[in-house]
């Protein structure tokens, strides 16, 4: 059977994973070896503040809740309180004791960030999970203020807000803080296994990566009562493009950092296209993106993201190389390499043998055992280039220009100007028509930087 007709089930998500009971109460093997000394305050506790309480920042305040050693959640921020009351819930159900978020130190609106981050103290550590926009603004100011920082993806949604994490990651290093990143295919067992079998030339050069995301319809909100247009964009955070970046920067992330990991680099240019043809929801999304990166040697890196009903899906990464090809990525949990190109069960010629624990439980494993050791630890700058990568593949989509990695890490185009200074009651960046239809990219007539 082709590879690309195998189960296009996901590997587990964050979401996922907080449904499956007890689960999320065991950490990676590796946990049990860490040993935990002071880092901060006598009795050794890491203290939490959790920013940005959805199903992504729930998950990630399990899996910091579940490592090794005594840690606590404090803090708690969100602009709406229904999430930050569910989320509170489902944690303090799970961990009791590990959880003391009392009224005053549950922050609403677009300032709680600061709050939550100055109670976890200095060497706290903040979990940032809020839509990707907001990431540049709350890592800055948890850097600034001497914490670490757990950052989920996306890292940023243009070309300032990447600079920004960058410089904020130098200046992390240079305040001995650590800095992991949202981007857990690359803790994953497995793909690390696979990715080492490519880099010693399992299958000869590579010269040609595919990174898929093909589904259905990614949801829609209806406006809850009483929100007004900036906190229903924000609600749907996932449905315009100021706040998450793109379809495809926000969601096929992981599959265009683990084929930039396979190739050892990240590209130099983008020209692509997209479009929105069967999206029924009010918003701008595009539902479908095909965009050609090339590497400095010449070598080229396709991705494609989809969401559209009943049409052909597949999660995954696909690399070809001078003397055979692979199946890997997220989406693809059991990698596969092959000789030749014919993907069938009998040309496999590697599958990961090693068990490969959760890999959402081992990016926090080992930020807890950096911080508790004081390890060098820093994923900024590699976090910053996938997005980057992201950002860039829009910009070529979008406009329908061919734009350069330097040209995208350079723009000054920001898609929410201002942003630092917005309340829950600003004017939101983008408004819809009198019919209800917002404004969606136009290939061609959309300014690329």
């Amino acid at each position: 059977m082709n590879a690309q007709n195998q189960s296009n089930k996901p590997s587990t998500s964050r979401r996922d994973f907080l449904k499956r009971s007890g689960g999320a109460l065991t950490g990676a093997a590796l946990a049990s070896a860490v040993t935990t000394r002071a880092y901060a305050a006598e009795d050794n506790t890491i203290k939490l503040a959790l920013i940005g309480c959805g199903g992504r920042g729930t998950g990630a305040a399990n899996n910091a809740l579940s490592t090794a050693g005594p840690s606590k959640l404090v803090a708690m921020a969100d602009v709406f309180p229904f999430r930050m009351e569910g989320s509170l819930k489902n944690l303090a159900g799970r961990f009791k004791e590990k959880v003391d978020v009392p009224a005053e130190r549950q922050f609403i609106g677009m300032d709680a960030f600061k709050k939550a981050t100055e109670a976890v103290g200095e060497n706290g550590l903040v979990l940032l999970t809020t839509p990707p926009c907001f990431r540049p603004i709350h890592m800055e100011h948890a850097i600034a203020n001497g914490r670490n920082v757990f950052m989920e993806k996306s890292f940023a949604v243009d070309g300032p807000g990447i600079r920004r994490v960058l410089a904020a990651g130098k200046e992390a290093t240079k305040k001995n803080l650590k800095v992991a990143g949202g981007l857990m295919s690359r803790h994953s067992k497995a793909l690390e296994n696979a990715v080492e079998q490519i880099h010693n030339g399992l299958i000869g050069d590579v010269i040609t990566c595919w990174a898929y995301r093909e589904h259905g319809l990614v949801g829609y909100k209806p406006r809850r009562p009483g929100m007004n247009e900036l906190q229903h964009q924000i609600h749907n955070y996932s449905n315009f493009t100021w706040i998450n970046g793109s379809f495809l920067l926000d969601w096929l992330i992981h599959n265009l950092d683990v084929c930039c990991w396979v190739k050892g680099s990240w590209p130099v240019s983008a020209q692509g296209q997209g479009g929105r043809q069967a999206r029924p929801h009010p918003d701008q999304l595009f539902d479908h993106y095909a965009v050609e990166y090339t590497f400095a040697d010449g070598t080229r890196m396709f991705a494609q993201g989809r969401h559209m009903q009943q049409c052909w899906g597949f999660f995954g990464d696909v690399i070809h190389g001078t003397k055979g090809s692979a199946v890997l990525g997220e989406g693809k949990p059991n990698p596969l390499i092959y000789k030749g190109y014919n993907q069938s069960s009998e040309n496999v010629i590697w599958k990961n043998t090693d068990p490969s624990p959760n890999q959402y439980q081992v990016e926090h494993d080992l930020l807890f055992d950096a911080i508790r050791q004081d390890k060098p630890y820093n994923e900024a700058e590699r976090c910053a280039y996938a997005a980057l990568t992201g950002i860039l593949g829009r910009m070529a989509a979008e406009s329908g220009k061919m734009v350069t990695w330097e040209e995208a890490l350079d723009s000054n185009l920001e898609l929410a100007p201002g942003l630092d200074d917005y309340t829950l009651e600003s004017d939101a960046p983008v408004n819809p028509d009198k019919d209800g239809n917002y404004p969606v990219a136009t290939p061609g007539v959309t300014k690329a930087l």
